[in-house]
């Protein structure tokens, strides 16, 4: 199961084209307007409040390694993650 927000590539074509070739594949959507439902919206808000807060980057290559740093350091914050899902009431099973 994917479940994602409604991004219009979320519900392209290939998206499409990829769910008849995975029947097994099933694809649940958030309410439109409910990002306090999507748990990426927490990760991305810590993201920017707190490790890259007054981190000022002076190019696109320096914003990107910072942020593809920052967010592999939360890969190893386990229940900072799970609180993410946590906040976001999503009836989850984490294992």
């Amino acid at each position: 199961m994917v479940i994602w927000d409604r991004l219009n590539t979320h519900r392209s074509i290939k998206v499409l084209h990829l769910k008849t070739r995975h029947p097994r594949l099933h694809l649940e959507y958030f309410p439109a307007y409910a990002p306090e439902l999507n748990p990426v919206e927490y990760v991305w808000s810590y993201l920017k409040n707190n490790p890259m807060a007054n981190r000022p980057a002076f190019d696109i290559t320096e914003l990107a390694q910072s942020t593809y740093v920052s967010g592999r350091r939360l890969q190893a914050a386990p229940a900072l993650l799970k609180s993410f899902l946590d906040h976001a009431h999503l009836s989850l099973r984490i294992k």
